[in-house]
């Protein structure tokens, strides 16, 4: 077994996105600054409704999945179809909007901690123009594995774990996706099988840990180098973060906003669907 090191670290820098909603990009921050297939990853916290009570209005996305995941708070998403989901703490919402869909996100709440993260992994060229789909994941769906020193809530992908086999709620996905939540006490040590074949990346959010003997810095995507597992360890508080990998693409990305495609022609394309009310292919 080869446990993985750190290969680079992207710190996250305040943002803001939608109706001015306050947020913290690290993977996505610029054009250049993404970890194949992932595009971009925020962060949103505040107990400040300022800070995001306007939500995301309506808006367009093209050849791309979109990855909601609430720690606290509610937030509903709508889309041009009629279709809504509200998300609460601890729900996860999957979305593939290949050609195209228009949504909404919307904080359901006036006051309060809304904290929560939105990752964006690309899709293949072949898939870029399938139909939109969803995975709406309630909180108590989530495969939840613990004993008295850790958690991992498992929300895609498979973990072998002391002879047994989980499997997170989120499935069908082309890039095989591995999606863990997971929270450390204090003087505890985690080494998780990670398949060799996945780029990945650790998120710290909350304490204080360790890869192997090096400090992971807090609100950064730190990103990982070759091997087979992810060895992790806390000290004298505890520790959570996101440990996300998924197969690389090794295609080219050309992106404008919400659009991300494989050339420049199919962005051109996407523009004039979208200005001619084609995105989505139901309209």
């Amino acid at each position: 077994m080869v446990t993985r090191e750190i290969k680079r670290i992207i710190p996250a820098i305040d943002s803001q996105d939608g109706a001015g909603v306050r947020l913290k990009r690290s993977i996505g921050q610029r054009q250049n600054v993404r970890i194949d297939p992932f595009l971009m990853l925020d962060m949103f916290s505040s107990d400040n409704p300022d800070d995001y009570i306007a939500g995301f209005p309506p808006h367009p996305h093209r050849g791309f999945e979109t990855v909601t995941y609430m720690l606290n708070g509610k937030m509903l998403h709508r889309d041009h179809m009629g279709n809504e989901g509200l998300l609460s703490s601890g729900g996860v919402q999957w979305m593939t909007a290949g050609r195209g869909v228009i949504h909404e996100e919307r904080p359901q709440q006036e006051s309060g901690l809304m904290r929560g993260f939105q990752l964006w992994v690309n899709l293949p060229a072949a898939e870029k123009m399938k139909p939109a789909a969803y995975q709406n994941i309630e909180p108590e769906a989530v495969t939840e594995i613990s004993d008295e020193q850790m958690c991992v809530r498992l929300v895609a992908g498979e973990l072998h774990w002391r002879g047994e086999r989980y499997q997170g709620p989120v499935t069908g996905i082309s890039t095989h996706p591995v999606f863990m939540d997971v929270t450390l006490q204090p003087d505890a040590s985690l080494t998780l099988p990670l398949d060799s074949r996945l780029h990945g990346f650790v998120y710290l959010f909350e304490g204080a840990v360790r890869l192997n003997e090096t400090a992971v810095p807090a609100e950064a995507a730190v990103e990982l180098a070759e091997g087979d597992q992810v060895s992790l360890k806390t000290g004298d508080q505890p520790a959570r973060f996101l440990l996300i990998a998924a197969e690389p693409l090794n295609e080219p990305v050309v992106q404008y906003g919400p659009f991300v495609m494989n050339t420049l022609a199919e962005i051109d394309q996407a523009l004039m669907d979208y200005r001619q009310g084609r995105l989505t292919g139901t309209d």
